[in-house]
C-alpha cells in the first residue's frame, strides 16, 4: 500500500539520467520525497547507444533515489524523446451503421484504432494517436462528440511516429534495472504539465525543451496539443563549439559556457579574458569573452531558427492558430545567459523561462524547481495522476457492480456502465497508448 502513496519520475536524458519521487500534499502540491541523479554515458541524442553504460547510470540514480528518500523504487514512469521521434497531421473516418443511436466511446476507439493501422517507414511505429478536433455529419469543431446523434465520424489526428527499435532499448533498460514501467510518456508533454498553465494552453503557446542532446517542441491551441517535433541538437552541441573553437578540453569548455557564456555578444567588451589553466604544465589559455559569446550565438541562432521553423510548419501566422501565450523556454540549456532576449528577437514572440514551481509544495528545494527538472516533475506528476485515475477507476467498477446486483434499480445499470467507459477513455488516449507499447515490450522480451 506505501507505493500508492508516491509516483517516481525517470528521465533519460543525453547528460544526465533523474529519478525523482514524490507524492501530493493536503493541498494538492507535489512534495519532492527524494532526487537521484547520474552522469548519462550511454545515451546519444536521445538514444540508448550503450545497454550496459545506461543500465549502470540508472541503478546509480535509483541508489541515490532511494537514499534520500528512505523510499523503495519499484514502479517509474518512463520519458521517451530522442531524434528519431516525428509527428504528422492524418484526417480519418468512419461510417457509423446505426446513425439513429448516439456515439459513444466505442466509436471513438474504432477511429482511433484505424489511424494505428496507417503504414509506416520501416521500422517505425505509430506511438501516438490524438484527435484534435472531430467533424460529424460535414458539422466542424466538435470538440467531444460523445452523447451526439450522426452518422460519419471524422476526426484531424496529431500522430507521433518512432523508432521501435529505440523504443523497445529504452524498454529493456528499465526492465533490466530492476524496475517495472507504470508508464511512458513523452518527454515534451511531461515539461509542459509541469511548467505552462491551462489558460496558455488555451491561448495558444510553444514549450521548447532545450535539453543535452535534443530540443523538444510542443505547440498547445485551445488546450489540444497540435505539434510537437524534436530536433537534434542541445547543450552539447554548444560546449562542443566551445571545445573546438577555443581548443580546450569538454570539462572547461562545460564550466565555461555555464558561467561566462551568453547568447548575445554585443554586452562584452573586447578587454574581458578569462584565463584556463593548460593541461599537465602547459602555459594557460586566455580567451575574450567576447569570442566565447560569438561561438555561443553562432549555434544558438542555428538551434532556434530550427524550431522557429517548425513553429511556422505548424502556421502560427493564420489568426486561427495564433499563439497568444508566445514562447516558454525549459530544460537545462534554456538558463544561458540572455537566451530569452534573443529567442524574442528572432522570433518576435514574447517569450518566458518556465520553472516547474507552479505544481510544487512552497518548502521545496529551490534546486528542485529550476528549469533543470522540468521533465522529471512532469514525469511525477504524470505518475501520481495515473494512480488517482486507477482508484477512481476501481470506484467506479465497485459500484457498477453493486449496481448489477441491485434488483431495485435496473434503469440505472446502463448508465453506469457508460460512466465506467466513459472514465476510462478520458484516462486519455496516452494510457492506452502507453499499454500499448508496454505490451509490445513484453512481446519483444
Amino acid at each position: 500500500m506505501e507505493q500508492e502513496k508516491y509516483g517516481i519520475g525517470l528521465d533519460i536524458g543525453t547528460t544526465k539520467i533523474v529519478v525523482m519521487i514524490g507524492r501530493k500534499n493536503e493541498y494538492g502540491k507535489i512534495e519532492i520525497l527524494g532526487i537521484g541523479k547520474a552522469k548519462s554515458l550511454g545515451v546519444h541524442r536521445g538514444v540508448v547507444s550503450n545497454i550496459t553504460q545506461t543500465i549502470q547510470s540508472i541503478q546509480q540514480a535509483i541508489q541515490e533515489a532511494e537514499n534520500n528518500s528512505g523510499k523503495r523504487v519499484n514502479e517509474v514512469v518512463v520519458g521517451i524523446a530522442g531524434q528519431h521521434i516525428r509527428s504528422l497531421q492524418h484526417s480519418d473516418y468512419i461510417t457509423r451503421t446505426n446513425s439513429d443511436e448516439v456515439i459513444d466511446d466505442l466509436d471513438v476507439d474504432r477511429l482511433c484504432n484505424q489511424v494505428y493501422k496507417l503504414v509506416m517507414l520501416p521500422g517505425e511505429e505509430i506511438i501516438h494517436v490524438l484527435p484534435q478536433e472531430f467533424k460529424l455529419d460535414g458539422q466542424s469543431e466538435i470538440k467531444e462528440p460523445v452523447g451526439m446523434y450522426g452518422g460519419r465520424l471524422e476526426a484531424n489526428f496529431h500522430v507521433v511516429v518512432g523508432q521501435v527499435s529505440s523504443i523497445r532499448n529504452i524498454g529493456r533498460c528499465v526492465k533490466s534495472s530492476g524496475l517495472e514501467l507504470s508508464g511512458i510518456t513523452l518527454e515534451p508533454l511531461a515539461s509542459a504539465n509541469a511548467v505552462l498553465s491551462q489558460e496558455e494552453k488555451e491561448a495558444g503557446v510553444a514549450l521548447i525543451d532545450i535539453g543535452g542532446g535534443t530540443t523538444d517542441l510542443a505547440i498547445f491551441k485551445d488546450g489540444i496539443i497540435r505539434h510537437t517535433a524534436v530536433i537534434p541538437f542541445g547543450g552539447n552541441v554548444i560546449t562542443d563549439d566551445i571545445k573546438e573553437g577555443c581548443s580546450i578540453i569538454e570539462k572547461q569548455a562545460e564550466l565555461l559556457k555555464i558561467k561566462f557564456g551568453s547568447a548575445w555578444p554585443g554586452e562584452n567588451k573586447d578587454n574581458e579574458i578569462v584565463s584556463i589553466p593548460g593541461l599537465r604544465g602547459r602555459e594557460p589559455k586566455e580567451i575574450t569573452l567576447k569570442n566565447l559569446s560569438k561561438i555561443i550565438h553562432a549555434r544558438a541562432v542555428e538551434i532556434i531558427e530550427q524550431v522557429y521553423m517548425e513553429i511556422k510548419n505548424y502556421g502560427h501566422e493564420e489568426q486561427k492558430k495564433k499563439l497568444i501565450g508566445g514562447i516558454v523556454l525549459t530544460g537545462g540549456g534554456s538558463q544561458l545567459k540572455h537566451l530569452k532576449q534573443l529567442v524574442e528577437y528572432i522570433t518576435g514572440m514574447d517569450t518566458r523561462i518556465g520553472y516547474p514551481n507552479e505544481h510544487l509544495a512552497g518548502d521545496s528545494d529551490p534546486e528542485v524547481a529550476s528549469p533543470v527538472y522540468a521533465t522529471a516533475v512532469g514525469l511525477v506528476m504524470n505518475a501520481l495522476d495515473r494512480q488517482s485515475r486507477s482508484v477512481a477507476e476501481e470506484q467506479v467498477t465497485e459500484k457498477s457492480s453493486q449496481t448489477k446486483e441491485s434488483p431495485n434499480n435496473p434503469t440505472d445499470e446502463p448508465k453506469t456502465a457508460s460512466d465506467s467507459t466513459g472514465t476510462g477513455r478520458r484516462k486519455s488516449f496516452l494510457e492506452k497508448w502507453s499499454d500499448r507499447v508496454k505490451e509490445f515490450l513484453d512481446n519483444a522480451e
